[in-house]
C-alpha cells in the first residue's frame, strides 16, 4: 500500500514539474477578427419608419398630432370642394 501511494505521489510530482513555465496549446491561434460585420444597424429591429411600441409591436413614427386648422376665406368667399377660397356670385 506504501509502495502504491508512493509510486502515485511520485507520479503527480513529476507531471507537476514537466508543466511548469509550459503555456497551454491552442489549436489554430489566430488574432481576433478586426470587427467588419455586414451588418446593418436598424432602429430597434422594425426598419425605417418605425419604432417599438409598449407591446413591443412595430409601429410607423408619425409627427406630433395638430389640432385642425378650420380655414377661413375673407368677406365674399367660401371655401369651394377642393378647399380653396371661391368667390360668391
Amino acid at each position: 500500500m506504501k509502495t502504491a501511494f508512493a509510486a502515485a505521489l511520485v507520479a503527480a510530482a513529476l507531471m507537476g514539474v514537466s508543466t511548469i513555465g509550459v503555456s497551454p496549446a491552442s489549436a489554430m491561434p489566430l488574432a481576433p477578427a478586426a470587427g467588419t460585420t455586414n451588418i446593418i444597424p436598424v432602429a430597434q429591429g422594425c426598419g425605417p419608419g418605425f419604432h417599438r411600441g409598449p407591446r413591443g409591436a412595430c409601429r410607423p413614427n408619425r409627427g406630433p398630432i395638430y389640432a385642425p386648422v378650420v380655414r377661413r376665406c375673407p368677406p365674399g368667399f367660401f371655401v369651394g370642394p377642393r378647399g380653396v377660397c371661391r368667390r360668391r356670385y
